[in-house]
């Protein structure tokens, strides 16, 4: 497994180098585009969550940002060094009550954007996992297709 890690302080112009971490990791990885959208929507998310909820804006607090990549997925793991939050108690941001409220829809993003979300160390990290698709080979393609029957031909 080949892992990349780094820390910003918890300001929110550093979106931009977890931007860039994102870019390069795409490049070095060769992460396919069709989930690199998902991953950096996703991932800045939790890095913007981690400096505004987490570390309150705190400069002197660090958001912590690993990449784990594996033959099958990568996984980003974003930690503070906040208080942590209750992440099995949240708000409903699609219920009609809700509907209006500014805030409230970063997790619930997160976790439709992300093929696995989990939060350890009473939220102060989270793991957002994506599964990356495996190129098919043409003997894989010809034993997953269905075997053609003769009402599939046309004849003349």
């Amino acid at each position: 497994m080949k892992q990349v890690k780094i820390q910003v302080p918890s300001l929110v112009e550093n979106i931009r180098v977890v931007e860039s971490f994102i870019d390069n990791s795409k490049d070095t990885f060769h992460i396919e585009d069709d989930i690199y959208g998902n991953i950096m929507v996703a991932v800045t998310e939790a890095v913007n969550n981690a400096i505004r909820h987490g570390n309150k804006f705190d400069k002197d607090k660090h958001v912590y940002l690993s990449l784990y990549v594996e033959k099958d997925r990568v996984r980003f793991e974003i930690e503070d060094e906040g208080e942590g939050f209750d992440y099995t108690n949240l708000i409903d941001p699609t219920a009609p009550e809700n509907l209006e409220n500014p805030g409230g829809r970063g997790i619930f993003l997160i976790r439709h954007l992300a093929d696995e979300v989990e939060f350890n160390n009473d939220g102060r990290k989270v793991q957002l996992t994506f599964l990356l698709t495996q190129p098919t080979t043409e003997s894989e393609e010809a034993a997953t297709s269905e075997p053609s029957t003769s009402s599939d031909h046309a004849t003349a």
